[in-house]
C-alpha cells in the first residue's frame, strides 16, 4: 500500500488535517528537514485512533511530534507518516483551590510555555523550571524535560497514553521510572494528557525565579540562531557542554552548521545548514571526545528519517 492510499482513506473520516510530502523544515526549530509522506494533524482521540489504525492496515511507519523542537529530520526526509496532535489535545484546567484541588490537567499538544505562563499569572508554583524550554507538554514528559536538578517527572501526578491497538492507558507517576532525560514510556504510545501538581504560591517569588532561570538561559543559550537545544545528554558527573568546550571545538563549522560559540552542546543551523552538516558535526565531536577521553557522548535529539 501506498502513502496516497493511506490519505484517500483518512481524508474521508479525519476531523484534523491531512498533507502529503509536507516540508519538515516547517516544523522543526532546526528549520531543517526533508518530505514527510504524510503529514497528519490529529484533531481528537476519535482521529488518533482512526489514524494509527488505518496506517497499521497500510503497514505505513509513522512518529509523533509537538513543535519540533529536538528533532533532526533527514534531508531525504521520512517514508511514513508523521502525527501531531491537534484541537481536543491542546486544552488545560486549572485547579480549584477553594476545593482543595492541587494540580492541572492538560492535553500532550499543550505548549509547555502557555502552562508556565497561566501557572505564574495564577499564583500556582510548581513549573517555574520549566520556563524557556519549548516545545509541548507531550514531548517534555517523553524525554522529562527539565535541568539536572528539576524535571518534569517530579510533577506528575499520571498521564494518559493512547496504546495502539489497545486503547487509553493511565500510569500513576510514581510507577514510572523518571531519571534525566528519561520517562520510561514505551515508544509507540502516545501522550494525550497528564495530570500535574502544582502548590499555592507568592507571584511575586514566582516570577523572581522565573526571570532568573530566563536570563541565565538567554545568557548561556544561543536563543538567536535555529537549533534543537543540547545536543547530547550529559555523562555523568560532567557536562558535555563543558567537554566538547575546553576540546576547542566553539564556533567549529560544517557547511552551515556550528557548534555554538555562546554553548558548546548546542549545534545551530547558521542559515544553510542541511542535517547532513549537522549530522557530520555530531560525528566528529563523539570522535573526538572518544579520542580524548575515551567517553561516548550519547545525543539527546531524536533522528527521524535516517537510517541509523
Amino acid at each position: 500500500m501506498t502513502a496516497f492510499d493511506a490519505y484517500c482513506t483518512l481524508s474521508g473520516i479525519l476531523e484534523g488535517s491531512i498533507y502529503c510530502d509536507e516540508p519538515m523544515a516547517r516544523h522543526t526549530s532546526y528549520r531543517i528537514g526533508g518530505p514527510a509522506d504524510l503529514f497528519v494533524e490529529c484533531a481528537s482521540i476519535r482521529d488518533l485512533n482512526n489514524v494509527l489504525d488505518t496506517l497499521a492496515t497500510h503497514q505505513m511507519p509513522w512518529t509523533v511530534i509537538g513543535k519540533g523542537s529536538n528533532l533532526l529530520v533527514s534531508d531525504e526526509g521520512f517514508r511514513g507518516a508523521v502525527l501531531t496532535l491537534g484541537a481536543e489535545f491542546k486544552g488545560f484546567s486549572l485547579p480549584d483551590l477553594t476545593l482543595d484541588q492541587r494540580s492541572i490537567v492538560a492535553g500532550g499538544g499543550v505548549i509547555l510555555s502557555n502552562l508556565v505562563q497561566a501557572a505564574f499569572k495564577n499564583g500556582l508554583s510548581g513549573f517555574e523550571f520549566a520556563v524557556g524550554i519549548p516545545g509541548t507538554l507531550g514531548g517534555a514528559l517523553y524525554m522529562n524535560a527539565g535541568n539536572a536538578q528539576e524535571w518534569i517527572g517530579n510533577i506528575v501526578e499520571n498521564l494518559t497514553v493512547l496504546r495502539p491497538g489497545e486503547g487509553l492507558i493511565r500510569y500513576l507517576g510514581s510507577e514510572l521510572p523518571w531519571r534525566y532525560r528519561y520517562s520510561g514510556l514505551p515508544p509507540g504510545e502516545v501522550i494525550v494528557e497528564s495530570e500535574l501538581k502544582v502548590i499555592p504560591g507568592n507571584t511575586g517569588q514566582i516570577r523572581g525565579r522565573m526571570e532568573g532561570l530566563l536570563n541565565r538561559r538567554k545568557k548561556t543559550q544561543p536563543m538567536t540562531k535555529p537549533s534543537a537545544g543540547s545536543v547530547f545528554r550529559n555523562p555523568a558527573g560532567d557536562s558535555a557542554g563543558r567537554i566538547i568546550e575546553a576540546m576547542g571545538l566553539k564556533g567549529y563549522t560544517i557547511g552551515g552548521a556550528q557548534i555554538s560559540e555562546v554553548h558548546a552542546n548546542f549545534i545551530v543551523n547558521t542559515g544553510t545548514a542541511t542535517a547532513a552538516d549537522v549530522v557530520a558535526i555530531i560525528k566528529y565531536i563523539r570522535q573526538c571526545v572518544k579520542d580524548e577521553h575515551g567517553t561516548e557522548l550519547q545525543p539527546e535529539i531524536r533522528f527521524i528519517g535516517f537510517d541509523t
